[in-house]
């Protein structure tokens, strides 16, 4: 049993982590202990009460000062604990403080659905689930805190549920889903910072006193923060030291917050962004706080990555490419961006079939009088002056060439000049009199109005049952402003920002249960909504919209900090690059492009021979290695925060049957002999064959003494190495 209650001490243990926390006199719940496993069920002598004022109720008179010195499990606004809070509630009279207590608890296996939103999911063979079940008396509310333990994981989630139980309506102003009060201070703090097309930055920074942050107001995850925090000892490195990592599975507003604290504490909070938020409870009615993933490692970054990708991999992906190699796929947007037509994609997929590319996906500008992007948004209707003979005429001839077909949508989206606006121009997110900002000359369709979501749905699914489609691009290309809704009273209006979300979900949900065998990629003007909500719904996220192979080195090192290599969407593109201007060698672009679902984002009809000549080699390379990339165990060597020269990552087969390296020479060096890199993850007793010369190498002398890189020549240049363990 993974949780286990004696005497008001609960303990929750994963795979090799101890999770206590206790109810203490007068009801109060304090955080005991997170980290290595441990045998003891009662612990709370770390809470050093005694060298507090007196608990209550015997110290009421100092209770105040009593809370803001106790780490609490699930802290609230206004009772005396000045820092960050995580549940305030505005009753009838105005007043914002809550108080909530131990009432009792249940435990059972298994792990219940959230209703409306994405979460990880298990078996009652995989894992536990403990409900705290506590009220406000004063207020008649009850606070419901749901962990759940993965006991074959380093994994412990959380979530809320917020019940009124009284007859008065009262509003929530902040529902955060997790909080960690962590004993001591002196930790660094990772999160993943940038902007479009360059997103998931590595940022590490040490927590000092005072509140740091990574947080969204944006309407979706964003390209400028994620919603991941990293808590780690000073000395912690990629394979050493203690790691606690926090991920939020959720797609809008959010907030992930460490908080260096007064008498040497260090609280982590993390969930939806309190700023702007209100939502109204009526007498019965409940709210359910998305859940945070929280991770624990004592063997570093590299550990704490690992369990996040087998998690997801196993309990948040869901599917028939769930465990599936992907298509590969050619997207004809860096080819002809609007310019195209039937003949024009035709050509594309006859010479892509040639070269063993899989699919072909038709981006934008396919429908109503789209032609440039300042237009049509919202009429889902097959433009056939461009798609002569219509859609299925198009997917047909590509299916005859033997490639799947796949389709772009922005769904969410609405275009001032379109049929959709000149009919329902209150459909779209907006304030009454004031003027509307665009962005990208488009506005957001309001998805918490279920006649605005049957409509999109409706229109794709109508597209989508037209022909043999078997993959949709989900795009979003801009975040929302000016945030009203025409269909929900005053009281109310503070919820859109959730309520959009939980929209968005619901669409994408009725996609997937009514197309099943569809591939969904999600991209959001390229990776700003790469979370674990959307991971839920579609297993590949478009990672960013810069495809240079070198950018590229940077975001998918930081995305792959937390999210699987699988659900990363990383393609070939052409030179030079679209969106930097780099010219770097094919080769490379491929070899960098495998760390990730693998595909194309070129004219295939246009680039050079030899570039065209590599693609068959490249889609074999992609067939060969895909099932241990996808599966196997990422170990990062290289790292471009302390060496900007080169990059260096491997993937481990689950049993240490195989190996394989990606070497990346971003500059070349000068007087230098081979570089020596240290693998990692391997069998010490073990002889390993390398592949291309037949060279056997102890898994002992790799991991100590390294690899001599060698053949590798040239700035932007790469290699991959191959080692088996020898039988």
């Amino acid at each position: 049993m993974g949780i286990t209650c004696q005497n008001g001490c609960f303990k929750l243990d994963a795979k090799n982590t101890s999770y206590l926390f206790s109810v203490i006199e007068d009801g109060y719940l304090a955080h005991v202990y997170f980290g290595k496993k441990i045998p003891d069920q009662n612990a709370d002598y770390l809470l050093r009460l005694n060298e507090h004022p007196l608990p209550p109720p015997q110290g009421d008179r100092d209770r105040a000062v009593f809370l803001d010195h106790i780490p609490l499990e699930y802290p609230c606004m206004g009772i005396g604990d000045f820092r960050e809070p995580c549940l305030q509630v505005l009753d009838k009279d105005g007043m914002s403080a809550c108080d909530i207590r131990y009432v009792s608890h249940t435990i059972e296996k298994g792990k219940h659905k959230l209703p409306g939103l994405p979460a990880t999911f298990g078996s009652e063979n995989d894992c536990t689930t403990l409900t705290i079940h506590c009220a406000d008396t004063h207020l008649n509310l009850e606070v419901q805190l749901l962990y759940t333990v993965f006991e074959d994981l380093d994994v412990i989630t959380r979530s809320v549920r917020v019940v009124n139980h009284a007859k008065d309506a009262v509003t929530l102003r902040r529902v955060l889903s997790a909080c960690v009060d962590f004993d001591g201070s002196g930790y660094d703090m990772i999160t993943l910072h940038g902007a479009w097309a360059r997103e998931r930055h590595i940022i590490r920074t040490p927590v000092t006193p005072g509140t740091h942050a990574a947080s969204s107001m944006r309407g979706e995850s964003s390209h400028q923060d994620n919603p991941f925090l990293a808590l780690l000892s000073r000395n912690a490195t990629e394979d050493t030291g203690e790691v606690y990592g926090f991920n939020f599975v959720y797609s809008g507003n959010f907030l992930a917050q460490a908080e260096g604290c007064p008498y040497d504490k260090t609280r982590v909070v993390m969930g939806i962004h309190p700023q702007d938020f209100g939502w109204l409870l009526e007498e019965g009615e409940s709210f359910v706080a998305p859940e945070v993933v929280m991770v624990y490692s004592d063997e570093g970054i590299g550990k704490m990555t690992r369990t996040f990708h087998d998690l997801y991999r196993n309990h948040l992906i869901r599917g028939e490419y769930k465990d599936k190699k992907r298509p590969i796929l050619i997207n004809n947007w860096e080819a002809t961006y609007f310019d195209f037509d039937t003949d024009k994609l035709i050509s594309i997929a006859r010479e892509a079939a040639k070269s063993g590319i899989e699919m072909l996906v038709m981006d934008d500008g396919w429908f109503g009088n789209r032609n440039s992007d300042n237009c049509a948004l919202g009429d889902w209707v097959v433009n056939e002056d461009k798609i002569k003979g219509g859609l299925k005429h198009l997917v047909d001839e590509v299916n005859k060439l033997g490639l799947k077909f796949g389709i772009w949508f922005e769904p969410e989206m609405i275009s001032p000049d379109s049929d959709l606006y000149r009919a329902h121009p209150d459909w779209c997110i907006h304030i009454p009199g004031r003027q509307r900002t665009l962005c990208r000359e488009q506005l957001v369709l309001d998805l918490s109005r279920k006649e605005v979501r049957d409509y999109v749905y409706d229109s794709v699914s109508k597209i989508l049952s037209s022909a043999n489609i078997e993959y949709v691009k989900w795009d979003m290309n801009r975040q929302l402003t000016d945030v009203g809704s025409a269909s929900l009273p005053a009281s109310r209006q503070r919820e859109l920002w959730h309520r959009y979300v939980l929209g968005v979900y619901d669409l994408m949900e009725r996609l997937v249960t009514d197309f099943p065998h569809l591939l969904l990629e999600n991209c959001s003007g390229g990776g700003a909504r790469f979370d674990p909500g959307m991971l839920y719904y579609s297993p590949q996220i478009w990672c960013s919209d810069d495809t240079d192979a070198m950018e590229r080195l940077r975001i998918q090192h930081g995305t792959s900090m937390v999210y699987p290599v699988s659900a990363i969407g990383a393609h070939v593109s052409d030179v030079p690059n679209h969106t930097v201007g780099r010219v770097t060698p094919f080769a490379t672009r491929g070899n960098v492009a495998l760390s990730g679902t693998f595909g194309y984002e070129l004219d295939i009809t246009h680039i050079p021979q030899d570039d065209r000549d590599l693609i068959p080699q490249q889609v074999a390379t992609y067939h060969k290695y895909n099932d241990l990339i996808r599966t196997g165990d990422l170990y990062r060597i290289g790292d471009l925060c302390r060496d900007s020269s080169y990059d260096c990552w491997s993937f481990v087969a689950k049993d240490k049957s195989e190996v394989l390296m990606t070497y990346v020479q971003v500059l070349g060096r000068a007087n230098y002999q081979s570089r020596c890199v240290r693998l990692k993850g391997l069998q010490r007793d073990a002889v390993y064959v390398l592949e291309e010369t037949g060279q056997e190498f102890s898994g002992a002398v790799l991991m100590q003494g390294g690899f001599p890189v060698t053949g590798v020549y040239g700035d932007f240049s790469s290699k991959l190495f191959h080692f088996v363990r020898k039988k």
